[in-house]
């Protein structure tokens, strides 16, 4: 005779990790294509400078509305990374700058879920609610970039 035993913490990433198909190389395909594509946006970005003028057009946002989006300032972050200047990477855009680990700790988790064939998925209660904190963190990022005491946020 079985009894049924409450589920652990362990064994919900049992459940939420899932094999995907194909083949190791074809399962990889979407994680360099977004490496080539971000490659190729940054080496644009470091061959034609968005510190000048009208470089890269204007922000939609910024043309329409006259406030700064949270992300505007985001091409000459990228433009003062890839000459190796985090200081004046974070003054353009303090936000992206500061994201940039997260960002790389999802990639990494996605495609070593791709590599190992797991899919990585995180529990949908964490998933919505870092979606919450990102909501409001750009929204006081973009009030307070916008506003007098926050004009050092601005790019």
């Amino acid at each position: 005779m079985t009894t049924t035993q409450p589920m652990r913490p362990g064994d919900r990433v049992a459940v939420v990790a899932r094999s995907l198909p194909g083949s190791r190389w074809r399962r990889m395909l979407p994680p360099v294509l977004v490496v080539g594509t971000l490659a190729a946006a940054t080496v644009a970005l470091h061959v034609r400078d968005p510190h000048e003028q009208g470089a890269w057009g204007e922000c939609p946002t910024q043309a329409l509305l006259g406030v700064n989006c949270p992300g505007c300032g985001g091409l000459r972050a990228v433009n003062s990374l890839s000459n190796l200047r985090l200081i004046d990477a974070a003054s353009s855009n303090l936000m992206f700058v500061a994201s940039l680990p997260l960002i790389a700790y999802v990639f990494a988790r996605w495609s070593i879920g791709r590599w190992t064939g797991r899919s990585w998925a995180p529990a949908d209660q964490n998933l919505t609610r870092w979606a919450v904190v990102l909501a409001v963190l750009l929204v006081v990022f973009t009030v307070l970039r916008n506003m007098t005491v926050g004009s050092w946020l601005a790019p």
